[in-house]
């Protein structure tokens, strides 16, 4: 029985890690939180956290792994690239999946290779940051170079901002790097959605269309995306040709990713993420239930080099979203109501490992997500509706 070693046991992480079981191999865990709901799927759990790359590889050289997954996680992607690299396990190259997992890396390949990109730099002190922003044109964007869900990044539009969006980028970053770069004035919806590369070759994406909350300081406080895309095909098309470049260029072979893009007003398309690792807030899911191909159990096969020939490109049928649930006041989280027509006709799901008592917090961006909604509609004009006005739908309980 082959063994894989699975980095992570959230919530969002015990699809892949049931997957694992029911495909027939010895499924171990480990990250630094031995209460995860993914760990009582495992034949066994290990406390060495997934960032820790020594440690990592000393416990998979202990277990002598097959392979080794980094599923819907940013930071454990390096480490299982890593990890399977030292150990000449399947992987695509450690160097790579570092650039696609450092924005500031990232930017500079981007930028080194030939494609569309916004100025941005990389700073380590306010001072440095503080000494440079006039070289650019706002608004810029200020982020953490190695966090997601929005984290830690703000949308500068006047100078005396910076001190307080730079530290606050500052404090959601492992690497204590922050980066500015111009904004890119979009002409349509960010593209946002999971692909797939087997040896190498880009082979299934599904790209959808990300949207915000209106209720936030932030004007690009995320909420979830929705299906299917409504860019024109060209667009879509020339994302696929970038982004097979870049995989190729970077010698990515067979793996999962998290894209995010901008069709700019200048016409040209941005990647702004590779993640070299499957979405969160159930993207994978959502797109098994929109196309019918579930890519989690190719992302098993992968990290034990078995074959993924057979995954093709599939069409996105009906309409369908994710949705971050997210409470609209600070406080003890009391449960969760529905309309009782939505809940019978629209809701597929609900998931969320957040007791009643727990605290949670007024939504500001995605840290604040109290579960992920799983949402079919009949129409795109219901499902624009409804994601407009999902206060109505749906409430989540707050008790002060």
């Amino acid at each position: 029985m082959k063994r894989v070693l699975m980095l992570g046991g959230s919530i969002y992480q015990t699809y892949a890690i049931k997957a694992a079981r029911e495909m027939g191999y010895y499924v171990i865990t480990c990250d630094y939180l031995p209460d995860n709901p993914g760990h009582k799927y495992a034949h066994e759990y290990h406390n060495v956290s997934t960032t820790d790359k020594e440690a990592v590889l000393a416990l998979a050289r202990e277990l002598n792994v097959d392979g080794v997954v980094a599923y819907a996680s940013d930071p454990a992607a390096p480490t299982a690239a890593y990890v399977s690299e030292k150990l000449s396990l399947p992987t695509s190259p450690y160097k790579s999946v570092e650039i696609l997992s450092k924005k500031h890396l990232f930017r500079q390949y981007l930028t080194e290779h030939g494609f569309n990109v916004p100025k941005a730099r990389s700073y380590t002190t306010y001072e440095d940051a503080e000494a440079d922003i006039d070289s650019f044109h706002l608004p810029v964007m200020v982020k953490p170079v190695d966090s997601s869900g929005s984290k830690g990044i703000n949308k500068l539009t006047d100078k005396s901002q910076l001190r307080a969006f730079f530290y606050d980028a500052l404090s959601y970053s492992r690497d204590k790097i922050v980066l500015i770069e111009e904004f890119i004035v979009k002409n349509g919806p960010q593209i946002s959605g999971d692909a797939f590369s087997v040896d190498g070759k880009l082979v299934f994406h599904c790209l959808g269309n990300e949207f915000y909350s209106t209720k936030v300081d932030k004007d690009f406080a995320p909420l979830g995306e929705c299906w299917p895309t409504v860019m024109p095909q060209e667009v879509i098309d020339t994302l696929a040709a970038d982004l097979q470049r870049l995989i190729t260029s970077l010698g990515m072979k067979s793996t999962a990713y998290n894209v995010e893009a901008i069709y700019g007003e200048d016409g040209k398309v941005y990647i702004l993420e590779l993640g070299a690792r499957s979405g969160g807030s159930l993207i994978p899911q959502i797109t098994a239930l929109a196309t019918g191909v579930d890519m989690v159990p190719y992302v098993i096969k992968a990290a034990l080099g078995e074959d993924c020939s057979d995954l093709k490109m599939a069409p996105v049928k009906g309409f369908w979203s994710n949705y971050m649930a997210h409470a609209n006041e600070t406080g003890k989280y009391a449960g969760i109501e529905y309309d009782e027509d939505f809940k019978k006709n629209n809701l597929v799901d609900f998931v969320t490992d957040i007791k009643c008592g727990a605290p949670i917090r007024k939504y500001r961006d995605a840290q604040d997500c109290v579960g992920e909604l799983l949402l079919k509609y009949d129409s795109a004009e219901q499902m624009n509706n409804i994601i407009e006005h999902m206060d109505d739908y749906v409430q989540i309980k707050v008790k002060k």
